[in-house]
């Protein structure tokens, strides 16, 4: 049977809104009224809080990250503190699990393996950690991931820092590792990035190591949303 991956841009869209669109289309996958589906999105400057997450690595006062226009959001994804913002890729992979006969550390590890062959093609050296969830270019860390399952179906995804403001990430702790740090395609590479280009190159590369024979471009109104 031929693998269909839908891709859904929704551009800009605040944190919350993304997520509640995450929740409709995870329950249309659960029924099987849909086919798993990729949402790729850019959030307006917004830390999140995982199920695990300590809310001492959140170092900056609400007043402060206010004045910053920077929002606060508890979630029910896993790990720990995480920053969103303008230049950054995210990615939600709403993805049926068992009729992909795919463990949750495999899907992971596949996620992983994404943006290291993304960054291959820049000639940079990335790895992912079965310890420290994510993609590292040497001890800074390019993409965070952190997912949810619910009824064997994937929500939550990744986070790939292109173009990303890494003065944002003073206010955090990211994942809560003290000791490494964040960076972006446009330091590694020493200039900004064509970001609509990254996002295709992130749908190709998503596509081609889950194995997708087909991709199609879907809309909001096309699930009824």
């Amino acid at each position: 049977m031929k693998k269909i991956l839908n891709l859904l841009h929704l551009g800009k869209c605040d944190y919350e809104k993304a997520l509640e669109i995450q929740f409709q289309l995870l329950e249309k996958r659960q029924n099987g009224e849909i086919n798993d589906t990729l949402i790729l999105v850019e959030h307006p400057a917004v830390i999140t809080l995982g199920k695990s997450a300590s809310a001492e690595n959140v170092v900056a006062s609400e007043i402060e990250l206010a004045h910053q226009g920077i929002q606060r959001y508890e979630t029910n994804r896993g790990g720990d503190v995480t920053y969103h913002g303008e230049g950054q890729i995210v990615g939600y992979p709403i993805v049926n699990l068992i009729e992909n006969k795919t463990k949750v550390r495999t899907f992971v590890e596949k996620l992983e393996e994404v943006f290291v062959r993304i960054l291959k093609d820049f000639d940079l050296k990335a790895w992912g950690s079965s310890k420290e969830i994510g993609v590292w270019v040497g001890n800074e860390k390019i993409t965070a991931i952190g997912l949810a399952v619910k009824k064997g179906v994937t929500m939550h995804g990744f986070a790939f820092n292109v173009n990303t403001n890494l003065d944002h990430f003073q206010y955090i702790i990211p994942c809560g590792i003290r000791e490494k740090g964040v960076t972006t395609l446009e330091k590694l590479l020493e200039k900004p990035q064509d970001f609509n280009r990254m996002n295709q190159r992130v749908a190709e590369v998503f596509s081609e190591i889950f194995g997708y024979q087909s991709i199609i471009e879907v809309t909001l109104e096309e699930f009824n949303l």
